[in-house]
C-alpha cells in the first residue's frame, strides 16, 4: 500500500509541477520544437549529400539482421542510422511539448492541438522516409518526404507563434489588398519549394550511385525555379514599403525577416548553380527553404490580432487606417 501511496504521490506532484498558463518552459519547448524539426532537414540532407541515401538498406531494420548499422557499412551507414536516431529526439521534444501544454487544454485548446498534430506527424514522417529507401530513393518519395518535413515546420512555427501572441486573432489590422498579396506570396513560396524539389530531384545528388532521377533537364528546372523565386522577392518588397507606409508595427519585423531569408536564399541558389551544385551549399540551400517557409508563415500569421489587447483609441485608429486603403 505504500508503494502505491508513494506512486500517487509522485504523480500528483509531477501533475501539479506541469504548467497551467504559458511559461518560459512552455516557449523554450516551442523553440526547441521549431528549431529541431528544421534541423533534422539539414541532417536528412547530409545523409543524401554524402551518398548515405541507402547506408541502411532496408527499413524498419538497418539491415535484414540488425536494427543498427555494422561497422562493415562503414560510414555511410553511420551518417543514415545517426540521422534515424535523430527522430527520436523529435520524438521526445513533441512529447515534452504535448505535457507541457496538456493542462492548458481547455484554455488554449490551439496549442494542445498543434502539439498533437506535430507529434503524430513525426511518425508518419518516419514511415515515408522509410518507403523512400524501399523504393530506392525515388526522387518523387523523397521529394514528398521534403514536402511534409516543411509542413511540420510550418506547424511548429504556428506553435511558436502562437505561445508568444495567445490564440487567432479575429481582427485583421491591414487592407484586403495588403491580406491577398500575402498570402499569394505564400503560394509563390510554395511554389518555388516544391519546384526546387524537382530541381534536386533532376540533379546530381541522388543519395546513392544507384538511384533514379526524375529524368526532367536540371538547367530548365533550374530556370523555372528561379521565377516563382523572384516573384516572392518582388511581393515581399511591395509588402514591406505597403507595411511601413500603412505603419503596420506588428507586421514590419515578419516582413523584413522574411526579405532577410529570401535574399540569402537567392544568394546561395544563383552561387550553388554557378559552382557546380557543390554539396554545402545545396544542404544550405535545403535548411534555407523551411526558413523560408517558416517566415512567410510568420508574416501571415502576424496581420491578425487580439483586439482585446489593444487600447479603445488603438482599434479605432486602425480601424480608420485599415478602411481608408481598402
Amino acid at each position: 500500500m505504500s508503494g502505491h501511496a508513494d506512486i500517487r504521490s509522485i504523480r500528483t506532484r509531477f501533475v501539479e509541477w506541469l504548467p497551467r498558463t504559458v511559461d518560459r518552459r512552455v516557449r523554450v519547448a516551442a523553440w526547441a520544437t521549431l528549431i529541431a524539426q528544421t534541423l533534422i532537414v539539414g541532417t536528412g540532407g547530409a545523409v543524401r549529400l554524402t551518398g548515405s541515401g541507402l547506408g541502411c538498406p532496408t527499413w524498419p531494420r538497418c539491415t535484414p539482421e540488425s536494427f543498427i548499422n555494422t561497422p562493415e557499412m562503414g560510414i555511410h551507414g553511420i551518417i543514415e542510422f545517426g540521422n534515424r536516431l535523430l527522430t527520436f529526439a523529435l520524438i521526445a521534444i513533441a512529447i515534452v511539448m504535448f505535457l507541457f501544454v496538456v493542462r492548458m487544454r481547455r484554455d488554449r485548446p490551439e496549442l494542445f492541438r498543434l502539439s498533437v498534430v506535430i507529434g503524430l506527424g513525426i511518425p508518419f514522417q518516419g514511415v515515408i522516409g522509410g518507403i523512400t529507401v524501399l523504393t530506392g530513393l525515388n526522387p518523387y518519395i523523397v521529394g514528398l518526404h521534403f514536402v511534409l518535413s516543411t509542413v511540420l515546420v510550418v506547424l511548429s512555427t504556428v506553435l511558436l507563434f502562437r505561445v508568444y501572441r495567445g490564440a487567432r486573432g479575429d481582427y485583421v489590422a491591414a487592407p484586403r489588398w495588403f491580406v491577398r498579396t500575402a498570402w499569394v506570396s505564400s503560394v509563390t513560396v510554395a511554389v518555388t519549394i516544391v519546384v526546387g524539389i524537382l530541381v534536386t530531384g533532376s540533379g546530381p545528388h541522388a543519395g546513392d550511385h544507384g538511384a533514379a532521377r526524375n529524368d526532367l533537364d536540371p538547367e530548365l528546372m533550374q530556370h523555372l525555379h528561379s521565377y516563382p523565386a523572384y516573384a516572392t522577392l518582388a511581393l515581399t518588397l511591395v509588402l514591406l514599403v505597403a507595411a511601413v507606409r500603412l505603419r503596420l508595427a506588428r507586421v514590419v519585423p515578419f516582413v523584413v525577416g522574411l526579405l532577410a531569408v529570401e535574399a540569402v536564399q537567392i544568394l546561395v541558389g544563383i552561387t550553388q548553380a554557378r559552382l557546380g551544385l557543390p554539396e554545402i551549399l545545396v544542404g544550405i540551400h535545403m535548411v534555407l527553404a523551411c526558413v523560408l517557409a517558416s517566415a512567410m508563415t510568420a508574416v501571415i500569421l502576424s496581420m491578425r490580432q487580439q483586439v482585446e489587447t489593444e487600447s479603445d483609441d488603438e482599434i479605432a485608429t486602425l480601424e480608420a487606417r485599415v478602411a481608408a486603403t481598402n
